[in-house]
């Protein structure tokens, strides 16, 4: 099933899959949801990690609609070269970084640069969202204060972990896939 660009400067344009089945790209009704929930405006300027990024196409959505920035991280040597396919078709290249990486190596480098948005869409059923949102929570300079988490996994994958720093604030379920929502909460007495 294709993939495209729902709204935007590159609505319409289609996106290639990544070869193989190493990745699940998300279905297009999923991310017209997940755009909606977070609202024009949140995305217009905002800044977005895409870990686990395989096509793109969340990173790509974002660029589309107005995002500042997207860091597309993936260590899938097809998933990077199908990533940059899709930014040159989409003609969103100038405002995205792609980076060939493992992403844990990459949520435990200190000092790293913050997102407001931070997409965490692994292969499904090998417990890595869990490691990834772990990471994220033992190190949240990765998100600016106020950030947002997205988590996309199979409702069969949810389970409760004990975060000290990330706060879930919502969650949806379409079909088959389930997008959790954490937030970093601004430190009200830091100020």
């Amino acid at each position: 099933m294709p993939i495209r660009v729902i709204a935007g400067a590159a609505k319409g344009r289609k996106l290639k899959m990544v070869p193989g089945d190493s990745t699940r790209p998300v279905m297009d009704r999923v991310k017209e949801a997940l755009f909606n929930i977070l609202g024009p405006s949140a995305v217009q300027g905002s800044t977005w990690l895409d870990l686990f990024a395989g096509t793109g196409s969340i990173g790509i959505e974002a660029l589309s609609r107005g995002a500042e920035r997207v860091l597309f991280i993936d260590n899938n040597r097809m998933a990077i070269r199908t990533i940059q396919e899709n930014l040159d078709h989409t003609r969103l290249a100038e405002r995205a970084e792609v980076q060939r990486a493992d992403a844990f190596v990459y949520l435990h480098q200190q000092n790293p640069e913050p997102f407001e948005y931070v997409y965490v869409a692994p292969p499904q059923y090998e417990g890595l969202w869990k490691d990834a949102l772990l990471a994220l929570d033992a190190n949240p300079a990765h998100l600016h204060p106020d950030g947002v988490v997205i988590v996309q996994i199979d409702p069969h994958e949810r389970e409760e972990l004990e975060l000290a720093v990330l706060v879930p604030y919502d969650d949806r379920t379409y079909g088959n896939t389930l997008l959790w929502f954490f937030e970093r909460p601004v430190d009200e007495d830091a100020g």
